[in-house]
């Protein structure tokens, strides 16, 4: 398996979180984590995704910033990409993700499973320990941990082509039945910036709050 943290190697503030979130993999359960370079709105990703076939209009919204909501999706969608060609499953991290808990490897999840705690709004606990279906939320808690076989990333980009979302929104039981989740989450974001949403995007966030900065990349 391989594992990768999506990070904007030209900002300082992301190349330290993904460091912190490669440290906590380390040190619970041993998982090497390799950076992946995240697109950026002057990679211009809403191109790279128009030459993809990929449907754009669903990626624009109320919460985020256009350019940075296609970036953030392409990021995802590279590594779902990168699974398909290695043909083995992936581990995706975004760089706010902090490993508080063992991640067990080889588990018998089917397509793709979000191993990360609800990061903003409102959720429900799932019923058992280990796998379960998608529970949290209609559609993945927030992107920021999550497994991925070459089956599951193949949906996602034959989806992508029809219609697309915010990363995490897109990952929903909707488009997605067979979508499951981890309990109890052994990650959680631990984030005090984002570089994707506005303010009306942030507000939901738990951890949002006085010190929680915007940024341009």
């Amino acid at each position: 398996m391989k594992s990768y943290v999506i990070t904007i190697l030209n900002h300082e503030r992301s190349v330290q979180v993904a460091k912190r979130c490669i440290r906590s993999a380390a040190k619970n359960g041993g998982i090497e984590v390799d950076f992946w370079k995240a697109t950026t709105p002057t990679d211009m990703p809403i191109d790279k995704l128009l030459d993809e076939g990929v449907k754009i209009s669903g990626l624009h919204e109320a919460y985020s910033r256009i350019a940075n909501c296609a970036a953030a999706f392409h990021s995802h969608y590279s590594l779902w990409k990168h699974c398909i060609e290695l043909d083995e499953e992936v581990l995706i991290f975004e760089h706010d993700a902090y490993v508080t808990d063992t991640i067990k490897e080889n588990l018998p999840y089917d397509k793709a499973m979000s191993i990360g705690k609800p990061s903003y709004g409102k959720w429900n606990t799932p019923s058992n320990i280990g796998i379960n279906p998608l529970t949290s939320k209609r559609y993945f808690p927030g992107a920021h941990a999550y497994f991925v076989k070459p089956a599951g990333a193949k949906e996602f980009i034959k989806q992508a082509k029809v219609m697309t979302r915010s990363t995490d929104i897109f990952l929903n039981l909707d488009w997605f039945p067979w979508l499951q989740e981890y309990y109890p989450w052994p990650v959680e974001a631990r984030d005090n910036f984002t570089t994707i949403q506005n303010e009306r995007g942030c507000l939901a966030k738990h951890n949002y709050g006085e010190g929680y900065d915007i940024e341009e990349v």
